[in-house]
């Protein structure tokens, strides 16, 4: 018993004094991953909404975008397609200046925002409807976009 009472000190002590030995950089809560950790990516984030609630939805969206953005210091290429609910994104953006902040944000930081033709039609929307969103950011398709990316080597995030 006495044995096990030691061996429990001793790994007590090197457990704290490890844990009290972390520094900043060797914290895995607050250290910066290692030089060329993250090499270029090519990322396309599917937006289709997120019933019931939409506009909790776009917020993680665009703070899963802001964040992955910061984790690769910008060493990214980022495509958002939004088709079917999606598009309320852009709606919302119209009437509500944070989102349009944080859309415009995020297309400082070269992030490409395409929308889905056929939503449109089927919303009867037109570009001018829709937050920033120009008649170049309009794909035919936005499922057919995603493979179309997918095939082009980007990788398929849905949050």
């Amino acid at each position: 018993m006495r044995q096990f009472a030691v061996v429990l000190l001793v790994t007590a002590t090197l457990g704290s004094s490890a844990v009290a030995a972390r520094t900043p950089e060797s914290d895995p809560m607050t250290a910066a991953p290692p030089i060329g950790y993250y090499t270029f990516q090519k990322v396309v984030y599917q937006n289709d909404g997120g019933y019931p609630d939409d506009r909790a939805y776009f917020e993680r969206l665009l703070r899963n975008i802001n964040a992955h953005l910061s984790a690769t210091n910008s060493n990214v290429e980022i495509r958002v397609v939004s088709f079917g609910a999606g598009i309320k994104l852009f709606q919302m953006a119209r009437s509500e200046p944070q989102l349009a902040s944080e859309i415009d944000g995020l297309k400082a930081k070269h992030v490409t925002f395409l929308v889905c033709r056929n939503t449109l039609r089927a919303m009867n929307l037109k570009p001018e409807d829709l937050f920033g969103v120009e008649a170049a950011d309009i794909v035919p398709s936005g499922v057919a976009e995603l493979a179309r990316l997918q095939g082009q080597g980007f990788v398929y995030l849905h949050p």
